[in-house]
């Protein structure tokens, strides 16, 4: 007589089925185990706050901004109120980058990556789990620290031709577009430290991204550049939350399809190397 075998659900070491939620919340406790967690979320509000609330308030319309942000801070520059808010909003995707960068290629590092998959044989779930923990936690503090930095700073620009008001045209759909844009760089993160397993190179690889690459999109001849610029990650990123569209620039809706299309893409590459390399 013969007997036919058939797959039964996912279970762990414990002989305990696998499920998504239980995923979910093995990675939310492992997060704020962590002091670099909260101390990077904090930081990350602490430079929207501080660049952007400087920007504002050192603002002059004859000289413009002392402080106009780093490379990226804002596709509209620094002629509104929205882009002096949105100031250290470089300084921010940074430390959410590097956040979701520890939160999965940290666990290679240590080993713990092991016990992970021992637990959670299919993988791809930890995979997904935390880039639905990090990306709207990232979010959600950075709208925080985004709506914190305008506030204060329409204090500083009271009496200024651009000032603005939270109730003013373009102006919610900014900010909130600035912290999608966050929420999507942290998942980015997490995503890069899944496909190098290595926290340095992974740190290494979303500076680059981000940070380097419209570097070198600039020395490319002017029809090329022109053309391939409002596509790289950082440039479709900052034209989520332009409140006026630059002159060849992607519109708000278009820069998020990109952006989110570049973290796509990293995600994927991060699930084919998880089901088909060893640890």
């Amino acid at each position: 007589m013969s007997t036919t075998l058939t797959a039964g659900p996912a279970v762990g070491t414990t002989g305990r089925k696998v499920t998504g939620r239980g995923v979910l919340r093995s990675e939310w406790v492992k997060f704020w185990s962590l002091r670099s967690s909260w101390i990077t979320l904090v930081a990350s509000v602490a430079a929207l706050l501080v660049f952007g609330s400087v920007a504002s308030f050192t603002y002059s319309s004859d000289g413009g901004a002392a402080l106009n942000g780093p490379p990226g801070a804002g596709a509209g520059g620094p002629g509104d109120a929205v882009s002096l808010a949105l100031a250290g909003s470089t300084f921010a995707a940074l430390g959410v980058g590097v956040l979701g960068v520890l939160m999965s290629a940290g666990e290679y590092g240590t080993g713990m990556v092991r016990s992970t998959f021992a637990a959670v044989p299919g993988r791809l779930p930890v995979l997904w789990a935390k880039a639905t923990v990090i990306g709207p936690l990232a979010a959600i503090v950075a709208m925080a620290g985004v709506l914190a930095a305008f506030l204060t700073g329409t204090v500083g620009l009271d009496g200024e031709t651009i000032a603005l008001s939270l109730g003013d045209d373009g102006v919610p759909r900014s900010l909130v577009g600035a912290a999608v844009y966050l929420g999507l760089v942290a998942v980015l993160g997490v995503a890069l430290g899944s496909l190098v397993r290595s926290t340095a190179a992974g740190i290494a690889s979303l500076v680059g991204i981000l940070f380097i690459l419209p570097g070198l999109g600039s020395l490319l001849p002017g029809s090329l550049h022109d053309s391939i610029s409002p596509y790289l990650p950082s440039n479709a990123g900052s034209s989520i939350f332009a409140l006026q569209e630059a002159s060849g620039s992607l519109s708000p809706a278009a820069g998020l399809a990109v952006f989110a299309g570049w973290v796509a893409l990293a995600g994927a590459g991060a699930a084919v190397r998880l089901k088909k390399t060893d640890v």
